[in-house]
């Protein structure tokens, strides 16, 4: 009999084969592992799992039914409270969220929550098993601005109580951050994204891409013109932070964003697509965490010889232990308690090294965490051919400047409440990384149920 304190092990790509592809890295589980995981969850009446849950799934609900072999019964369950399961199954941080919360885990392994949520997802796809749509549609209009995960949380939410829900998507792919800057080795897009984004479409929801709002359309004209009762916005983060040091704006200098959206969206890493990408063969990626690794282990499958440079120590890397864990199999550098002080420039304009820093943890700052201390005399040359910065992203402004009464904070976040998305323009919701800046793609979704809430009570009550 298996042991019931330990997880049910998942099946991985090799190390040193992963490292030279961009297949999905993580195997995940077949339905007798999944059934055998599943025997572990304890049922616990007050289930302190779904707390940890941004979208609140009822997680005992449908490991019950992985228990008993009903996986379309356990799709229906996630299906509630969940549109992109496949995907929250792959990228979100469940070890600090439902896991950590798991009694199981107590006195041994927590359930391997993600994992479960993952197989059941994936069987739906496979068995094209339809979600759940509205029996009637309720005669109000709502514009979704964004197919990122809060705007297809949102979409598909107000679609499940018969909202009638148009999406705009300023690129030519819908799916927001989940196609441009997740790697394919982490997230497949034609196996799940797409997927994913079809069952959406099935609740009803209607999509429009190339869409700018704030120059193809204003939310004003949306809504004045339009006839939208109420709008969502949902538009995240992709504006990218630099550090400001000499050197920055030399070629072979990137932004994270922009090297997964060339090497994601425009598939660089594809052999038949012709997209210029400094792949690089000796390259630092700047930052610490989730973004920062997928941009690292990307330019590894390009050839590269990659270093992580991070001014904490391995114990502060905000990534995913998960992604911490699969960038050092992969034989990705780490350059710890090290900083950036100047990129080195050769007489053409392209970089040849960056000059570093070593730094020492000193007392803790604001966020809690100790703050690094630059060593004295510790400085050193690294040579490199490309720089990767990936220090965080802020909401491009456009919107919020193209909008009347719209109000934003000192991050130029667009200023909403938690509970129900609200801005401080009537009828306009907001959620995601537009609203807290870069985070993680369950919180993303968490806030597009909440928008979703606040709409329907708006609009239910006229």
């Amino acid at each position: 009999m298996a042991d019931v304190l330990k997880k049910v092990p998942v099946r991985e790509q090799e190390a040193k084969v992963r490292a030279t592809n961009f297949e999905e890295v993580c195997y995940g589980y077949d339905k007798e592992e999944a059934v055998e995981e599943a025997v572990r969850c304890l049922n616990c009446k007050n289930a302190k799992c779904i707390q940890g849950c941004p979208v609140a799934i009822n997680i005992p609900g449908f490991i019950s039914k992985v228990k008993e072999g009903d996986i379309e019964g356990a799709y229906k369950v996630i299906g509630e409270s969940s549109a992109l399961p496949a995907i929250c199954g792959r990228v979100c941080p469940q070890e600090s969220q439902c896991e950590c919360k798991c009694i199981r885990g107590i006195k041994g392994e927590p359930v391997s929550i993600g994992k479960l949520e993952r197989f059941v997802a994936d069987y739906a796809l496979e068995h094209d098993i339809k979600p759940q749509k509205a029996e009637k549609m309720n005669g109000h209009k709502v514009a979704v601005i964004g197919s990122g995960p809060s705007g297809l949380t949102c979409a598909g939410d107000l679609a499940k109580m018969g909202y009638d829900v148009t999406v705009f998507e300023a690129l030519h792919e819908l799916g927001g951050v989940l196609v441009y800057g997740i790697p394919e080795f982490r997230l497949p897009k034609e196996k799940v994204v797409k997927k994913e984004i079809e069952k959406v479409k099935e609740l009803g929801v209607k999509f429009e891409t190339n869409v700018v709002i704030g120059k193809s359309t204003t939310i004003d004209q949306l809504m004045e013109e339009e006839d939208f009762e109420a709008v969502f916005i949902g538009s995240g983060a992709g504006l990218p932070m630099f550090m400001g040091i000499p050197g920055e704006t030399a070629n072979g200098v990137f932004s994270a964003n922009e090297y997964l959206t060339r090497s994601n969206l425009m598939k660089a890493f594809d052999d038949n697509y012709d997209t210029p990408i400094a792949a690089g063969r000796k390259v630092a990626v700047v930052g610490g965490g989730n973004v920062a690794m997928d941009a690292a282990r990307t330019a590894l499958r390009l050839g590269a010889e990659v270093h992580i440079v991070y001014r904490r120590s391995e114990a502060e890397l905000p990534a995913r232990v998960e992604e911490v864990h699969h960038a050092m199999e992969e034989g990705i550098i780490f350059n710890l308690l090290t900083n950036p002080k100047e990129i080195l420039v050769d007489e053409n304009g392209w970089v040849r090294g960056m000059r570093v820093i070593k730094m020492e943890l000193g007392e803790p700052d604001a966020s809690g965490r100790r703050r690094p201390v630059e060593i004295p005399g510790s400085e050193y040359e690294m040579e490199l051919d490309t720089v990767i910065m990936s220090l965080g992203t802020s909401p491009n402004p456009l919107i919020a400047s193209t909008t009347k009464g719209l109000e934003t904070n000192r991050r130029k976040c667009i200023v909403a409440e938690e509970e129900n998305g609200q801005t401080s323009k009537a009828c306009v919701y907001a959620g995601g990384d537009a609203v807290t800046g870069a985070a993680t793609v369950i919180l993303a979704m968490g806030a597009g149920k909440a928008g979703a809430k606040g709409i329907h009570e708006l609009l239910s009550n006229k």
